[in-house]
């Protein structure tokens, strides 16, 4: 047999903080061979990223390696000296960061970054490290790359940000790429576009690639085989199509189970996963998991087990679990199987609650503080939508579609440019600045970024108590009280009032971000994803948490997302967004099934499914570039990216209709048949 290309044997990472030591990673062990693909999946601090970062030798201050190996190419660089880090980093070993704004240098233009790995590794001169990073910047499919070498990281968007830090890992052709949650924060489209660009350039290059993310539709389509972490040590690997068929670790059943595609439409309730990992400042006793396990015993509390050939699946499948998921019977059925809970009935929506009508939104585009107005952004470009009483309306698109700013009108961040908000029969605009004060209590938004969204001078207490101040809301003994009651409600100790926001997990912040969106009892809550960063199993939490809460209090959701899993599963009613305008509005499970606009279907089709039998990205997924909104297109804004346009599309804008009754409404001139229709259409 042949050397893999990497050899993880037995590595054991510690980190040590003034107080404490954690045990980041103990005992981990993993295989690569050349050209191979290892998808690496967890909640987080289970360890994904720390094994990455321990590969490179780039672990955190404190960090370092206590026990185990870590060969690559016969070179073992745990114990290797600093040259020869320095000489594997972005040559040999090509890495791609979690969030590229962070990871690259602002002060620096885009041409000399991805030019600086050639020059530090291979001795070109200035003028062929130039050549070779346009070179590169064009084959990661980045517009007009010689003008994009003298731009600057700010002046790009996301997914042009993380085409710079591709081809950056890439410049040097390495012979291993690891890539950490490369496209967490991009929407669908964007991921999509990026994984296939990584997909093309590995088969191109011939490259191993190390893929850590929690996405698990990523994973499926996009690996050979996956290893899943759990504290700090693997519970399961397997090859991807064997993992997803036949998961056997009791984690890996309960990650699956967290996945809102195993919901569907939101019948039953997303499975959550009790407690949090163990704390790794003190090595557990027995399973790690077992805290957490509706099927753990004495046995797994006292005893741990180690990773195992599966007796069915051989040494391509191994898991260290005393109770592993059983196979199914010939029906599909098997005992001990976690099953999905029925979600108590929503009541039917009420009475419209909030109309937009004809509503737009410009920005004007300057060239500074103190230059005049060189035009307009169109942002939101005349949408009109009802949102009913106890419903939740999600909103889906890509990036810049106009999602969070009309989010914002509805919060009163933003004011419109034309167009009206009515709230429970009111139009916005037409109140007093007073009135428009004691409007705002009825609704509240739920930022993207909970972290960013509280001051991190404030303890938990002040923040939650602070709208009541500003409102006037009861006495201080009143507020208190009810502080107490919302912390009950999100699912967090009363104690929490005393803790800064800092010391919550992701989850715990995203909790307390609801709790303030709650705390004046308002009628909507616009949710900005609020979801978008999470680990499956603490989304699962969240999402439960708003229709549990909804039901209880009768709130009304506006939520917006490009997870259209999430969407599907949350929403009643679903709108799609396409630069400003609303193309397509209808029944969640309507318009998922049975599209109307050729955007919503390829939105549909770009979509990574968790499921390896099923193809990434099949049936017609989005290509091309989102216009500018500034300059939008004439007729229909989508028809540069349609397949289906024709002259009409650039002459006329297309009404609003509802070929198949009003409660389902598109604009689009041709909006696409439904399969029935097709079927019919003789050959």
């Amino acid at each position: 047999m042949t050397e893999p290309l990497l050899r993880i044997d037995d590595l054991r990472v510690d980190i040590a903080t003034r107080d404490r030591t954690v045990h980041a990673l103990d005992g981990i062990s993993l295989d690569l061979a050349a050209g191979e693909a290892l998808g690496v999946v967890g909640e987080s601090g289970c360890g994904k990223t720390m094994t990455a970062l321990s590969v490179l030798g780039l672990l955190p201050p404190g960090g370092r390696i206590t026990g185990g190996r870590v060969l690559f190419d016969g070179v073992d660089l745990a114990a290797a000296p600093a040259p020869v880090l320095q000489d594997v980093r972005g040559n040999t070993i090509g890495m791609v960061f979690q969030d590229p704004l962070t990871s690259l240098n602002p002060t620096m233009t885009i041409g000399r970054q991805v030019a600086e790995p050639l020059l530090l590794h291979r001795g070109v001169s200035r003028k062929e490290a130039w050549a070779r990073a346009e070179e590169t910047l064009r084959l990661v499919g980045m517009p007009q790359p010689a003008e994009r070498m003298k731009a600057y990281p700010h002046q790009l968007s996301g997914g042009m940000r993380q085409r710079v830090a591709i081809a950056m890992a890439l410049v040097c052709e390495p012979k291993l790429l690891i890539a950490d949650e490369p496209t967490t924060a991009l929407d669908v489209t964007t991921q999509h576009q990026i994984l296939e660009l990584i997909d093309d350039l590995r088969e191109r290059l011939g490259m191993a690639m190390i893929l850590v993310t929690h996405d698990l539709g990523v994973i499926a389509n996009r690996v050979d085989r996956v290893a899943v972490m759990y504290a700090g040590r693997v519970a399961e690997q397997s090859g991807v199509r064997n993992l997803f068929a036949r998961p056997r670790h009791r984690y890996t059943e309960a990650l699956f189970a967290a996945l809102p595609e195993r919901a569907g439409d939101g019948g039953t309730e997303l499975h959550t996963i009790p407690g949090l990992p163990p704390n790794l400042t003190v090595r557990p006793e027995g399973c790690r998991f077992a805290p957490r396990c509706v099927f753990a015993t004495d046995e797994c509390r006292t005893r741990e087990p180690a990773l195992a050939d599966d007796e069915l699946g051989g040494a391509e499948h191994r898991f260290a679990c005393f109770h592993p998921v059983p196979d199914v019977n010939a029906e599909g059925e098997a005992a001990g199987v976690i099953a999905p809970a029925a979600v108590p009935a929503q009541s039917a929506p009420g009475a419209p609650l909030l109309e937009l009508d004809g509503l737009v939104k410009e920005f004007p585009l300057k060239g500074g503080p103190f230059s005049r107005s060189r035009g307009t952004v169109s942002a939101v470009g005349g949408v009109s939508l009802t949102i009913r009483k106890g419903e939740t309306f999600g909103m889906v698109g890509e990036s810049g579609c106009g999602k969070t700013t009309l989010g914002r009108i509805v919060a009163g961040l933003e004011d419109p440019t034309a167009g009206s908000v009515r709230f429970g029969g009111e139009d916005l605009a037409g109140l007093t600045r007073a009135g428009r004060r004691a409007h705002r209590r009825r609704i509240q938004l739920m930022f993207q970024d909970s972290t960013a969204a509280m001051d991190p001078r404030m303890r938990v207490g002040e923040i939650l108590r602070e709208p009541l101040v500003i409102q006037g809301v009861g006495s201080r003994a009143g507020q208190e009280a009810q502080i107490g009651t919302l912390l009950d409600a999100v699912g967090l100790p009363r104690g929490a009032v005393h803790r800064y926001p800092h010391e919550f997990s992701g989850g715990q912040r995203q909790r307390l971000g609801l709790a303030r969106a709650l705390t004046l009892s308002p009628d909507l809550v616009v949710a900005d994803e609020p979801v978008s960063a999470l680990d499956v199993s603490v989304q699962a939490q969240i999402l439960n948490l708003m229709r549990e809460l909804q039901r209880e209090r009768g709130l009304t959701y506006l939520f917006i997302s490009h997870d259209l899993a999430v969407v599907r599963y949350l929403a009643d009613t679903v709108g799609v967004m396409y630069l400003g305008k609303l193309v397509e509005t209808g029944p969640a499970e309507e318009v998922y099934a049975r599209p109307l606009h050729p955007y919503t279907r390829g939105l549909l089709d770009t979509v990574n499914v968790p499921d390896p039998s099923a193809t990434a990205g099949s049936g017609s997924p989005l290509t091309g570039e989102t216009p500018s909104a500034a300059k939008p297109p004439s007729g229909c804004r989508f028809r540069t990216r349609c397949p289906l346009a024709q002259d009409v599309c650039a002459e006329v804008e297309p009404p609003v209709a509802a070929p198949r009754g009003a409660g389902h409404q598109v604009a689009c001139h041709f909006p696409l048949p439904v399969p029935e229709e097709v079927a019919a259409q003789p050959v």
